[in-house]
C-alpha cells in the first residue's frame, strides 16, 4: 500500500490494469488524464501516468478513429512525360 493505493510491482499486471480501465466493451475515446485518474484511484506504481499515456498512444483503435488536425493529402497527379531525354 502507498497512500491508500495498492502498489503494483509487475509490468504485465500494470498493463492488465490499464487494459481493464481503458479497453471496455462500450469504448469511448477518453482523454489520457481521465484514464490515468481512474487508474490512480486504486493503484500506484512509479511512472503510472507515463505508462497510461504510452498505452493510449499505442492503441490501434485510437490511431484509427482520432480526429486529424491536418488536412489530408491531395489527390496524386501524374507527372508530365518528357518528350526528349
Amino acid at each position: 500500500m502507498k497512500e491508500g493505493c495498492i502498489y503494483i510491482p509487475e509490468r504485465d499486471l500494470r498493463r492488465e490494469i490499464i487494459h481493464l480501465h481503458y479497453d471496455t466493451p462500450v469504448k469511448e475515446l477518453r482523454e489520457k488524464w481521465k484514464i490515468a485518474e481512474l487508474v490512480t484511484r486504486n493503484y500506484w506504481w512509479p511512472g503510472v501516468t507515463r505508462e497510461v499515456r504510452r498505452y493510449i498512444d499505442r492503441c490501434d483503435a485510437c490511431q484509427w478513429y482520432k480526429n486529424r488536425s491536418k488536412a489530408l493529402a491531395e489527390k496524386l497527379m501524374l507527372n508530365a512525360i518528357p518528350e526528349k531525354l
